[in-house]
């Protein structure tokens, strides 16, 4: 499994405005592709002067679905969100694989 991590700083003039366009516009469009399984909206708990911080991630399984999510939908996604908030919603993406994934809670080994 794969995730796709869009981290995003948000200027606090827009703060709520951004939180409800993610959660009810943008976040249910990006799932609507097919290419993701599943979407995650996180706040990064940071101190900052210029605003916000979150991340989105969206896991998918292999990466031909990331591959046609960037090539099919993600530059009118992009386009549509930045016209909605311009300079005041910045993001960088990156592409994480998961290793593992665990359960707690975990006893550990004996030694």
């Amino acid at each position: 499994m794969y995730t796709y991590n869009v981290t995003i700083s948000v200027d606090e003039s827009v703060h709520d405005a951004w939180v409800a366009w993610m959660r009810e516009v943008h976040m249910p469009e990006v799932l609507a592709t097919g290419m993701f399984v599943d979407a995650t909206l996180h706040e990064v708990l940071v101190d900052t002067d210029s605003g916000r911080t979150y991340a989105a991630q969206y896991r998918f399984k292999d990466s031909e679905d990331l591959q046609l999510y960037q090539q099919l939908h993600a530059p009118g996604l992009q386009a549509k969100t930045a016209a909605k908030f311009g300079q005041k919603a910045l993001a960088f993406r990156t592409v994480l694989r998961t290793v593992d994934t665990f359960q707690g809670p975990v006893t550990p080994p004996s030694l």
